[in-house]
């Protein structure tokens, strides 16, 4: 049943609609408004802002949540988002929350992670979103601290109305709570990943890879997110979506003539 004197909030993530994650999140979430979830129905990790097009999308209803309405989509996290707008809310969300993502989305993982993806597409439909990560890729990980840092989150986000193109990449460090040291509001670290691919051979012979890789960090400024997570600090970084470099944009005028 709606009820518009409620905030709307629309929960979403990547791992897939049985994540401990995201039921951690709706219930870190679930008193501050009318909640309502849209997942995929399998892990999409790693799907960055892909959408599906060449095949129809399936939603099915849920009762994962008890009483909490919930969607499972057969599309990427930002199809979720695209449906959800569409076909399931019955007006626009207040918010959007996305997570709590198994493993890290700082620095340059906001690039590939379909959970930053979906908040993305939230705030380009004019919604003030959130995507939440948990520094543990565990499935087993302990989310008591990443609801405490979550709940916080949404609650501040209603209580201060956004831009609504707002976007925050928030990340959790994985400590036991006698050791964390609160939120730092950041920039995005100067980081990107080493590559390597493992190649392998089948029982057929057949070649096969298996991707690996190692984070470097270019930055070692007090500023950045993953400073602020190694120094205990949950870190929130607010995210442009115009990707236009405007310095190079005045090297080009100048020169380009």
């Amino acid at each position: 049943m709606a009820n518009d004197s409620k905030p709307l909030i629309l929960i979403t993530n990547d791992d897939g609609i049985t994540a401990p994650g995201i039921g951690n999140l709706v219930d870190a979430v679930r008193d501050l408004g009318q909640v309502v979830v849209v997942a995929p129905d399998k892990p999409q990790s790693g799907m960055g802002h892909a959408i599906t097009i060449g095949e129809p999308l399936r939603l099915k209803k849920s009762d994962i949540f008890g009483d909490v309405e919930a969607w499972e989509c057969s599309g990427t996290p930002a199809d979720c988002v695209k449906l959800a707008r569409d076909k399931i809310l019955h007006r626009k969300a207040d918010l959007c929350l996305s997570g709590i993502n198994h493993g890290a989305n700082h620095s340059i993982n906001i690039i590939y992670s379909g959970t930053m993806s979906a908040a993305m597409e939230a705030a380009i439909e004019g919604i003030p979103s959130a995507g939440l990560s948990l520094l543990d890729f565990r499935h087993e990980a302990d989310f008591s601290l990443a609801k405490e840092v979550a709940r916080t989150v949404a609650q501040r986000m209603l209580a201060n109305p956004m831009p609504e193109h707002t976007l925050l990449n928030v990340n959790i460090p994985k400590l036991p709570k006698e050791l964390y040291r609160g939120i730092k509001i950041c920039r995005q670290a100067y980081a990107w990943w080493k590559e390597e691919f493992d190649h392998r051979t089948d029982p057929r012979g057949k070649d096969y890879y298996w991707m690996t890789g190692k984070f470097i960090n270019m930055d070692e400024h007090p500023d950045t997110d993953v400073q602020a997570l190694e120094e205990g600090y949950s870190s929130v970084v607010p995210v442009k979506i115009d990707f236009t470099d405007y310095e190079m944009k005045k090297v080009l005028e100048a020169g380009w003539r």
